[in-house]
């Protein structure tokens, strides 16, 4: 009886467990139904999203290339720019970026420049400032003011004239100096000048910055020049002195000799304006015209060559001008990045005579490599209108 009963109680157990079993698993079937559905919603949403996500992917792509393509152009730029340099250098590759580009523009742009740096006009002559670093007379495969002058009257008549009208360089200036460059509206004028020139009627005032201080500070030389062969590893030719005077035998005075037949009359006249830091500005008047005559007196009449001439400061070989350690201080440069700096010659004054009436008078002013040389050098000079 008592097992009976245990069996009755055990079956009983079993069936209840059965009947929780059987709700659990159908609530499990259920969650399991549900949890299908929400995964297959779900996933369908994914793919919507997914599908959305690349349809902005594809509109933006275009746009990211665009970006990409700037990025990669901004940094070509900045690997070609080139690295920073001192305020002295930097100046200096300037005006070797601003020369080299006047030189081998299109003449339209050269004759641009010039028509914008004309100082004096009249019916017979116009008188322009000389930009550094271009050559006056024409050179094959560079610009030059000769090759522009066509342009450049044309500009000066008037781009809605038809004119004839023409420009002729009278007396020229070296390719590196600057400063008040004559020119003549005829033959006819050209010819007058020169003649005027030649009596030493046209007087021109040059402004220079010299390494050294000369002794006496004013006065006047005298000595004729004629071109040499220089020998040796590097051959070339210069400009020299050939004096016409020798010590005499007993040494305390001068004898004068027959000159070279072939040296032409060389004759200067300087005035030192200034000095500081071991060097000159100083005002040079020629009366005459032979070649790189300036330069040489300075050099060897002198012994104070003027600052940037690099085929004057040695007599046998080619070579940057050597400065003394505080001039180099002074400029914020080193020996090795002379080779840089600018011949400092500048056509400061040029007086021109007329008949009749008051003579024509034109300053220049200085350029601007010229005043932020004299400004590191401590050099001074009376400033006027055309340099405030």
């Amino acid at each position: 009886m008592n097992a009976c009963k245990r069996l009755v109680s055990l079956g009983e157990r079993t069936f209840t467990q059965n009947i929780f079993f059987s709700v659990v698993k159908s609530r499990t079937n259920g969650q399991e139904a549900s949890l299908g559905r929400s995964q297959s919603t779900a996933a369908h949403r994914s793919q919507d999203s997914d599908t959305t996500v690349t349809g902005e992917k594809l509109g933006l792509r275009a746009i990211d290339l665009a970006q990409k393509v700037q990025q990669e152009k901004a940094k070509t730029r900045a690997a070609a720019k080139p690295p920073p340099v001192s305020g002295s250098e930097g100046r200096v590759a300037e005006l070797k970026r601003f020369s080299l580009q006047l030189q081998n523009v299109h003449p339209n742009v050269l004759a641009k420049h010039l028509h914008k740096s004309v100082l004096y006009r009249d019916k017979d002559v116009v008188i322009i400032n000389k930009p550094y670093g271009v050559p006056v007379r024409e050179i094959p495969g560079v610009t030059s003011i000769s090759s522009v002058l066509p342009v450049l009257s044309k500009m000066m008549a008037g781009t809605n004239l038809k004119t004839d009208s023409q420009l002729f360089p009278c007396m020229s200036l070296e390719k590196d100096s600057t400063g008040t460059l004559l020119l003549a509206t005829s033959e006819e004028t050209v010819e007058h000048i020169l003649n005027l020139n030649k009596n030493n009627q046209v007087q021109r005032k040059y402004w220079v910055v010299t390494v050294g201080v000369p002794v006496p500070s004013e006065g006047l030389i005298d000595i004729p020049m004629l071109e040499k062969e220089i020998t040796g590893s590097q051959p070339h030719y210069k400009m020299a002195l050939s004096p016409c005077f020798k010590m005499n035998d007993t040494g305390d005075g001068l004898s004068k000799i027959r000159g070279h037949r072939q040296a032409d009359p060389a004759t200067t006249r300087y005035k030192v304006l200034d000095s500081s830091s071991g060097c000159s500005l100083i005002e040079l008047q020629p009366y005459t015209g032979v070649k790189h005559q300036l330069r040489v007196h300075m050099a060897f009449a002198l012994a104070c060559p003027i600052l940037g001439d690099h085929k004057y400061s040695h007599w046998s070989k080619l070579a940057p001008q050597k400065l003394p350690k505080q001039v180099l201080k002074k400029l914020g440069l080193e020996q090795s990045k002379s080779r840089h700096i600018p011949l400092h010659l500048h056509e400061r004054q040029l007086t021109l005579p007329r008949p009749d009436q008051e003579n024509i008078v034109v300053s220049c002013p200085l350029p601007k490599y010229f005043m932020q040389t004299l400004k590191r050098l401590q050099l001074t000079f009376q400033h006027d209108e055309d340099n405030k």
